[in-house]
This record gives structure tokens, sequence and C-alpha cells, in this order.
């Protein structure tokens, strides 16, 4: 057994033990009606993140394999970075005007898409093939969402209840990611690196079969012009410190993973003789294909999410999310810079980035809790998605610098740590009596 499969199966251990400590947090629910709806939803949405979270562990590793450069690797992640920047600022208003379901079967239709293009060793058809998958990412992080909210008021259910979903879709997604990060690991083992990319494409198949024939349409301001969107979004946050501060943080924070999610890869691969890392078939001393076992490496990050998510729930009984936050911002910055200072010790950059990975599962919840405080309902998902608009522009900056990756972890670590220092300024602001009380800011 591995080293990486042997930290997996121990985190899991603490997952099982933290999950039972904090289980009780969840309201139970005897509503049938409302159960049903809550199955229904869970199921396509775990499917589609089960099509997404199938890709991530070999998508590096399979570029590589086409015998892509480094810096053409950073091109194509680029590409994904910059249609989801061009597509995300849109689509909230677009699902709204031509209905969330729609759009959800869109995510399953371009992300298989997306996938088939991964059969190709060619360059232009890869990069087709990230503006497609970066089309879809937009899609999942703003309709399946607002498609449930609509849904869930407008069936009746308590507000409460809403809560409850999402905590089941986090532990959910989490294991859904694990077991994706395992499977893609055993196919990509048997088949080759593309054979999770098909494995999504039957999973993404089966969603949108399921979405058809399950889910409701349902829309937003159908009149609302995407001008019109856009204005209410932004008056918003020029108006409030506390949404621009959110902002400011979920940029920060979420460039700085998604430039992780890139640079994991050649931050833990040893180096040795090409003769020492695999044989001539691909195959590793310990059976998996590849110098790491990207799949296991993957699992023990989700389960590390996991354990965040457990976290965030016993946090958040002894002190506010604004204030436990300020310290999980700056022990991820903390993390990233173990590349930094330990390069070449996969042991310790392995260690680092578990613990940003637990600060990750505590992120989610927690601004998905502060938004839910301060973000206006009605401009909600247009202002969750400009801000995707700096979030991809540090992500596409990085990368078009063909940095060191020295150099890149430590472009994080400062994101990272000047995100806690906003999120410092943004409960010194709260504490101080603002948080019910809208003001101007002047850009």
């Amino acid at each position: 057994m591995s080293f990486f499969l042997q930290v997996f199966w121990i985190l899991s251990v603490v997952c099982i033990i933290l999950y039972f400590i904090t289980r009780a947090a969840l309201p139970t629910v005897s509503d049938a009606n409302f159960a049903f709806f809550q199955r229904s939803y869970l199921t396509v949405y775990l499917l589609a993140m089960a099509g997404d979270w199938l890709q991530g562990p070999h998508v590096y590793v399979l570029y590589d394999s086409y015998g892509m450069t480094p810096h053409q690797i950073e091109i194509l992640f680029v590409a994904g970075f910059g249609s989801s920047m061009m597509i995300g600022t849109i689509v909230g208003s677009f699902a709204d005007r031509y209905g969330r379901r729609a759009n959800c079967i869109l995510y399953g239709i371009l992300y298989s898409l997306a996938c088939v293009t991964k059969h190709f060793a060619n360059f232009w058809v890869l990069m087709l093939g990230r503006v497609l998958g970066g089309m879809a990412t937009s899609i999942l992080y703003s309709a399946f969402e607002s498609w449930l909210i609509y849904e869930h008021h407008k069936r009746g259910f308590e507000s409460d209840l809403l809560g409850n979903i999402f905590s089941h879709a986090v532990l959910g997604n989490s294991l859904v990611a694990i077991v994706a990060g395992l499977l893609a690991q055993k196919v990509a083992d048997v088949f080759g690196f593309v054979a999770p990319f098909d494995v999504s494409i039957l999973l993404l198949c089966i969603m949108v079969v399921m979405i058809i024939f399950t889910w409701t349409e349902n829309y937003g301001d159908k009149s609302s012009s995407f001008r019109h969107s856009f204005s209410s979004a932004f008056q918003a946050i020029r108006n409030d410190h506390k949404i621009l501060c959110l902002g400011i943080i979920q940029s920060l924070f979420e460039g700085s993973m998604y430039v992780f999610v890139l640079e994991w890869t050649p931050a833990l691969t040893p180096s040795m003789p090409e003769e020492e890392q695999a044989n001539k078939d691909g195959i590793s001393q310990e059976g998996h294909r590849g110098t790491i076992p990207h799949g296991h490496i993957f699992a023990a990050f989700m389960v590390a999410i996991m354990i965040g998510s457990s976290l965030f729930k016993l946090l958040s009984k002894y002190t506010s999310v604004e204030s436990f936050m300020r310290t999980v911002l700056f022990v991820s910055s903390i993390a990233l810079a173990t590349p930094i200072f330990f390069a070449g010790n996969q042991l310790i950059v392995f260690a680092g980035f578990l613990v940003f990975e637990t600060c990750v599962g505590i992120f989610w919840p927690s601004l998905s809790t502060m938004r839910g405080k301060y973000v206006p309902e009605e401009t909600r998902a247009t202002t969750m998605n400009l801000f995707r608009i700096p979030l991809n522009l540090i992500v596409i900056f990085i990368l078009l610098q063909s940095l060191p990756m020295k150099i890149i972890f430590q472009c994080c670590t400062f994101f990272l740590l000047a995100a806690s220092f906003v999120q410092h300024w943004l409960y010194t602001y709260i504490s101080q009596g603002a948080s019910h009380s809208p003001q101007v800011f002047h850009l």
C-alpha cells in the first residue's frame, strides 16, 4: 500500500469520528414531501459533481502524456478560466430569463463534449475542450443553486430546511469526490489517463435524463435585462462594505485555490531519473500509472475537505464565522508556503497541502453563511458571478507569466495573507455595529 493511500485511510477514520461528533447539528426532517424533494435534488447535484470530480485528478497528467509542455498546459488552463470569466458574468441572468432547469441540462451537454475532446492529442482541440469546460463550470456554480432555492420556497418548505440540504450537499459532494478519485485512479491504471473522462460522460448523460424527467422549470425575472441585473449588482457592491469585502476574499482565496489545482501535481512529483519513476508502460513500482498516484492523492484531499466541513460546525458553536475565518485564512497561507521553504520534501509539502484542503472545507460553508447574511437575495447570483471576474483574472495572470513554481506559490501565499487581512477588517467593521446598517463605499 502506497504512503498516499495510507494517509487517505487515516484521514478517513478521523473524518468518520468528526462526522458522528457533529451530525447532531442537523435538524431531523419528518416531512415526506421535503425528503423526496431533497433526494431528487441531491441525486442530480451529486451526479453533476461526480462528472466534474472524475476529471480533476488526471487532467494535468493527461496533457503531459500527450507531450504538451508545462507552458502549453498553463495556456490550456487559461483558456478554461478565461471562458469561465466571460461566460460567468452573464450566466446568472441567462438562467433567470431562459430557465434554470434548461441551464442545468446545458451543463451536462457542454461538459460531455469537453470530455470527448480529451481523446485528441491536439493542442487546439484540447483548448476547445477547456473552453467548453469553463462554460459548463460557470453554469454549475450558479444554475443548480438558483433552481434549488426558488423551488424550495415555491413548494412552501421551511426556510431553515434549506440549510439541511446544503449540509447534506457538502457531505455528499465530498464523499462523491473521494469515490471519484479512487475510481479515476482505478480506471486510469487499467485503461489509461483518458478513461476517467469517459466515465464522466456516462454520469453526465444519466444526470441530464434525470433532470428531464424529475425537475420542473423555474425562472427568475424574465423581463429584467442583462444591463439592469449587472447595474443592480454593482450598486450593491458599491454601497456596502461587507459585500465588497466578501467579494475580495472570495476572489483571493478561490484564485489561489484554482492555481493550486494546477500546481499540486508538479509540486508533489519527485525529482528522479526517468527510468526509476515508471516502467516503459508508465506503471510505477507501486502498481499505479504515472510517477505519483493522482487518484489516491485527490481522494486524500477530498477527505481533508470533509474534515474541514466538520470543523466548521464545531467552530460555529463557539465563535462567529467572521471571527474564526481570520485564522483559517492565515493558516491556509502558511500551508501553501510549504513548497517555498521545503521544495522537494514530498512529505512536508503533502502535509501542507492537506492542511490547505482542510481550510478549503471550512471556507466553503463559511463563505456561503456570510453571503447569506450580507448579499441581497435579488442580486445574489449576479453579484456572485461578478466576483468571478477578478478571481479568473488572478489565475490567468499567474499562468500567463510562465513563472517558476516557487514564485507561483509565493503569489498564492501573498493572496491568502491579503484575504486574511480583509477578513480581519470585515470582522472589525461588523464588531463596531455596522452589520445592520448599509454603508456607502465610493469607488
